[in-house]
């Protein structure tokens, strides 16, 4: 698994954003940007210990027993046991639309929610690779690295609002200069942290679809999920509503209709991408 690796990435991001943080502090002060730093980290501390439920909630998301869902139950136990992992709390959504996520701190902690949709539309073996990618999200801290990716990624955004609009952060000379420079990481703050934010949501994918082929060696089988992901999703696309936003970058699946420029801004690779990495790992030329 990417556990490692993600630790390491972890320690990267904290120590790019954090100097991002210090160039955005020397051009507007200090004070400002350290009270809308500490206020921003404690809130997403606060949030990722309590990510699950923020998670589960917005998807209106209720537990289910194993006689409620004994596939789920089954395939999800025996792929925690081949990965010699707690199993995770299980959950549906009663959605129409078809997806999937996993949330929680870390294995011990931790759910995997599948939507109403996806259980009608995906056979077992899908599933089962659908399972396994999740599962893997959990397994690599991924929840760990997203929470502080977007915990600095805030707090970029908010201190640099925050100092430019306060009366201390503004520049006491030069007012023409300190008016451009502001204006230009007013803007250039926030996008260099949400391009941070992209790659990091994008590699995640990625990484968890490699890690679930590991634990299901068929990466074909997910392959088929995807494009009937890819379907579904199209035809039934989640309403963007505001709490939906955060859990949206969580699901294996972008759950909107992406259109125009927004289409650069998702949390997910093309689906096209992800079937083709698949597919060369299954030894399809390429």
């Amino acid at each position: 698994m990417h556990a490692s690796r993600n630790t390491l990435r972890t320690a990267a991001l904290l120590t790019a954003l954090s100097g991002l943080i210090l160039v955005v502090g020397s051009f507007f002060g200090p004070l400002g940007l350290v009270v809308a730093l500490v206020a921003t980290i404690g809130m997403n501390c606060a949030a990722y210990l309590a990510s699950d439920k923020v998670a589960l909630r917005a998807m209106r998301a209720y537990p289910v027993s194993e006689a409620m869902q004994p596939v789920m139950y089954r395939i999800v136990r025996e792929l925690s046991t081949g990965a010699r992992q707690p199993m995770p709390r299980l959950y549906v959504s009663p959605t129409a639309a078809p997806n999937a996520f996993a949330t929680g701190r870390d294995p011990r902690h931790s759910a995997v929610c599948c939507t109403e949709g996806i259980l009608t539309m995906l056979d077992e073996r899908e599933l089962r690779a659908v399972l396994a990618h999740e599962l893997s999200h959990v397994l690599n801290r991924d929840i760990l690295v997203s929470s502080i990716t977007t915990a600095l990624a805030s707090a970029v955004m908010l201190g640099v609002q925050l100092a430019w609009l306060l009366p201390f952060g503004r520049p006491a000379d030069d007012e023409d200069g300190g008016l451009v420079n502001g204006l230009f990481l007013l803007v250039l703050a926030p996008v260099a942290a949400l391009v941070v934010q992209l790659g990091v949501s994008r590699s995640r994918e990625y990484e968890a679809d490699a890690s679930g082929v590991v634990l299901t060696g068929d990466p074909l089988g997910l392959a088929a999920a995807l494009r009937k992901l890819e379907a579904g999703t199209r035809a039934l696309p989640l309403r963007p509503a505001p709490e939906l936003q955060t859990t949206s970058a969580l699901m294996i699946a972008n759950p909107f209709r992406p259109e125009g420029w927004s289409r650069l801004f998702s949390t997910h690779p093309p689906m096209a991408d992800r079937v083709a990495r698949l597919e060369r790992m299954a030894g399809y030329p390429r």
